[in-house]
């Protein structure tokens, strides 16, 4: 197609025109419909060029459609559909050619023209006497048939409503914000027409019914098609009653289609979809023989997939002719479209293009001819490919509707548009070859259509290397979370499986030891975290080692919240057998707030795979993190610790000075408002020798040797017991060699230590404590002649500071217990019968005497009177002090 078209302006709105729901409709004589969005409806005159009239209508107009006698022209609002007798309306308007300059009449339509009171109605479609309309309720596309009155003096009631069928409607989901909101449809309506076989009677014996493009249409909207085509793609029911068929194209993209003449169990059926909103629906390349019958439906999508339907050959395991459905793209987005016999005019509202139609099977074959038709049968997929990368532009800007197109005197095509900022043009194109099957181009247009086909293949490759690198980095996330849910799986499996005696250890463990350290003449306690990954997987980027650390027991603080402070320490790539080191500070000095409990997790944020903005979306308000807790420690008395390197100068440890830190027990009581001194006798509390608090804890040694020997790798369960001095003194080295995690860590703290059974270390709160491990026989006097009495270890802690007792008795107590739980029930068995033998009872005896004791010193109180908060604080110190002194026997 050569030379330039002819743009001619015959009108300006001066408003601007909606691309999705605009329309321009041709009425009998020299009227044309405009519909630029609103709720007013233009009548132009192209005789006079000029508006003539407009017609207002109650609400927002979704669609208009006018009989097939051009006299009623029906209007979907909001409200319902309106029924106007537009020659009647038209003939109250006064002409007046001599001034074309004049405003045009406005004509207000009343709610006496509501025909069907059906809201919502998107689209309308009129076939004979029967009115369809289209709407959206909920979930459903609803079609609705309405039978016309025969009388056009008639109200709503009038209209009968024949049947009612629904479709369910489809969502489409999906990622890019552009292309999500061009493939979900926003603001486009659906598109309707209706195909009649060519072999059915016209609605209407008039010749005016045939369009003057073609020959092939019955109006606007309306199609005839092939018999053999019809029949292939509506079925041999449709066919034989000559039903004329709904052809719907639904923003969804889905193609659908509904017989009129309903058989019992008709329903909605989908024919194809494009995956995109259909845009436009039509028919074309019609035959030169015959009654004008187009061999090809077209439905172009919003994005510019274009599909053509056409009857094709079967090939040789079908065999016959078969519908065929032949898909391509052009460049898009598509806003309307038209076709004439052999051409599609579409608009991407910056551009105005056409594009040649390939010919039926039987044109390009002939009669006579079938060895060179199947041999072209083989080449349509290329021919049409090719025909459909090769639009051509029409140098036509911005726009959004769309007339049937006309042919002038001279042969040349002619389009009615309307443009985006309102105007209604006449387009002339240039008259093109009879003869040109494919469109003729230029020297210089065929080496530009080659830059763009490199063009368009260089930007093809891009993406390609674009997309795999995101299928490159998605399959790596993919694998990372892969490896991430393996890790989780099999630590909840370890958490599961931990009351099972057969599981020994976790694949994923923490230990920690703890150390004094020295800096800027201040000491502190540190505690050091090792990781051990004995899993067979790589703690890969992303994960955290996260430790925190509260003590058992503590006060708030001044803000309200609690003393626990939590260390992350990220790290990369931790291979199954290595192990990884953290070190954080755990109290200073004169810090006495023992025992702490130190809980370790393995943090992963998914953050550092997916990106912060990519997390938030995907998981919202449930966290972007996946905590997996490891092991739960304990930094007790013992833990912190200092053993003195010698235990001969115990003398002058006790005699240092400790003046700057306060007795545990005085702060006690000084809280309360008594005074404490010691002995009762008013003496200072900075006298040299402090009163010295001790407390006991006793074993059986039968046990304790057992489960020492269990302990020791290099000790043979049986071999000989190990003896009372050696059992003491390996009691004492097993107390001050576990760590925080109950397992020894690294080497021992002191050598200078061990081997002997008093051991003397200084306190995290500055006071000297002693240690002190010997064998005790316990209930001799309950022993019989003939009976042996029972050994025990007897471990005493002494101390001027009440809280470094109690936190060393509590720390030995439940370290003790830990290591008791490993001996055999056997043994178990036979030192509890011991026991009881023994003289347990008398030792059940004395407890209960002293539960007594703090039973009568409650009662003054709880009454008001009696005893004082001092006496009674001295009462209950009294009895911590026989229970510590007389402790029961731990078998």
């Amino acid at each position: 197609m050569e030379g330039r078209c002819a743009v001619e302006t015959w009108a300006e709105f001066g408003c601007s025109a909606a691309a999705c729901t605009s329309k321009v409709v041709f009425t009998v004589g020299t009227d044309v419909l405009l519909y630029p969005g609103g709720d007013e409806i233009v009548v132009f005159n192209i005789q006079q060029r000029k508006l003539t009239a407009v017609l207002q209508f109650p609400g927002p107009v979704s669609d208009l459609v006018h009989s097939h006698d051009k006299q009623l022209l029906y209007v979907a609002c909001e409200s319902g559909v309106y029924c106007v007798n537009l020659p009647n309306l038209l003939s109250r308007v006064p002409s007046s050619p001599a001034n074309v300059s004049s405003s045009p009449a406005e004509l207000k339509i009343s709610s006496d023209c509501l025909a069907v009171g059906e809201e919502g109605v998107c689209s309308l479609l009129l076939v004979g006497s029967v009115l369809l309309t289209l709407s959206q309720r909920d979930t459903l596309w609803w079609f609705t048939l309405y039978k016309t009155p025969a009388s056009r003096q008639s109200t709503s009631s009038s209209y009968e409503k024949l049947a009612e069928l629904s479709l369910p409607v489809v969502s489409v989901s999906l990622h890019d914000d552009k292309e999500r909101k061009m493939k979900s449809g926003l603001g486009r309506k659906p598109v309707v027409i209706c195909v009649h076989s060519s072999d059915e009677p016209p609605p209407s014996s008039s010749p005016s019914m045939l369009s003057s493009s073609s020959e092939a249409t019955l109006g606007d909207g309306h199609f005839r098609l092939e018999p053999l085509l019809f029949k292939l793609l509506f079925g041999v029911d449709a066919a034989l009653v000559r039903s004329p068929i709904i052809l719907c194209g639904l923003p969804d993209g889905r193609l659908c289609f509904l017989p009129l003449r309903l058989p019992p169990g008709s329903r909605v059926r989908v024919l194809h979809s494009l995956e995109q909103p259909v845009v436009f629906v039509g028919a074309s390349v019609v035959t030169e023989t015959g009654l004008g019958e187009a061999r090809c439906l077209v439905a172009v999508g919003g994005l510019g997939r274009v599909v053509l339907i056409r009857t094709d050959e079967g090939g040789p395991e079908v065999g016959g002719k078969v519908a065929g459905f032949t898909e391509g793209c052009v460049p898009g987005p598509v806003v309307c479209g038209c076709v004439d016999e052999r051409h599609l005019y579409y608009s991407t509202g910056s551009d105005l293009l056409v594009l040649d139609l390939p010919g039926g099977p039987a044109e390009r074959a002939g009669p006579g001819r079938g060895e060179a038709a199947g041999r072209g049968e083989e080449t349509t997929s290329r021919t049409v490919t090719a025909v459909l990368q090769s639009p051509v532009s029409l140098n036509v800007c911005r726009v959004v509707a769309l007339a049937g197109a006309t042919h002038n005197a001279a042969g040349a095509v002619q389009l009615l548009v309307l443009s985006a900022s309102g105007r209604l043009q006449r387009i002339t194109l240039p008259k093109g070859r009879e003869d040109a099957g494919l469109p003729s181009l230029h020297s210089a247009q065929v080496g530009q259509s080659v830059r763009d086909l490199l063009a368009a293949i260089g930007d093809v490759c891009q993406r390609a290397s674009e997309l795999k690198s995101t299928i490159k980095s998605k399959n790596q996330i993919l694998r990372n979370l892969n490896q991430v849910l393996n890790i989780s799986f099999l630590l909840l499996a370890s958490r599961n499986s931990e009351e099972q005696p057969h599981i020994q250890e976790k694949p994923i463990r923490c230990h920690a030891v703890t150390s004094w350290s020295r800096l800027l003449q201040k000491d502190s306690l540190n505690l050091t975290c090792v990781l051990d990954n004995a899993s067979p997987y790589v703690l890969e980027r992303g994960w955290t080692l996260s430790i925190t650390v509260f003590p058992l027991s503590y006060s708030l603080t001044a803000g309200g919240e609690s003393s626990s402070r939590t260390f992350s320490f990220p790290f990369l790539n931790l291979h199954p057998g290595e192990k990884l080191e953290v070190s954080l500070p755990l109290a200073a000095a004169g810090d006495s707030c023992f025992p702490m409990t130190v809980s370790c997790s393995l943090i992963f944020s998914l953050k550092s795979l997916l990106g912060e903005e990519e997390a938030a979306r995907l998981l919202g308000l449930y966290g972007s993190c996946v905590s997996l807790a490891l092991d739960t420690l304990t930094v007790d008395w013992l833990d912190s610790l200092q053993v003195n390197r010698t235990t001969t100068s115990h003398k002058n440890i006790t005699s240092q000075s400790t003046g700057s830190t306060m007795d545990g027990i005085q702060a006690f009581l000084s809280t309360r408002r008594v005074s404490w001194t010691g002995s009762g006798e008013g003496e200072s509390a900075s006298r040299p020798e402090r009163e010295q608090y001790s407390a006991r804890v006793r074993v059986s040694s039968e046990l304790l040797s057992a489960a020492l020997v269990l302990k020791a790798p290099d000790l043979d369960p049986q071999g000989p017991k190990l003896s009372p001095p050696s059992l003491c003194v390996s009691l004492l080295d097993w107390l001050l060699s576990q760590g925080p995690a109950g397992g020894e860590m690294g080497p021992p703290r002191d050598k200078s230590a061990h081997g002997s059974s008093v051991v003397h270390a200084r306190g995290p709160d500055g006071h000297t404590v002693k240690l002190t491990a010997k064998e005790v026989n316990v209930g001799e006097e309950s022993v019989g002649k003939d009976e042996v009495p029972l050994t025990a270890v007897e471990v005493q802690v002494e101390s001027s500071s009440m809280a470094a007792v109690c936190g060393l008795h509590h720390a030995v107590l439940r370290r003790v217990q830990t290591l008791l739980q490993k001996v055999p029930e056997k043994e178990k068995a036979a030192c509890t019968m011991r026991v009881e033998r023994l003289g347990l009872r008398r030792a059940l005896q004395q407890a209960e005497l002293l539960l007594h004791q703090i039973q009568q010193s409650r009662i003054p109180e709880a009454f008001g009177v009696g005893l004082s908060r001092g006496q009674t604080t001295q009462s209950l110190l009294g009895v911590y002090q026989q229970l510590r002194q007389n402790p029961l026997l731990i078998i």
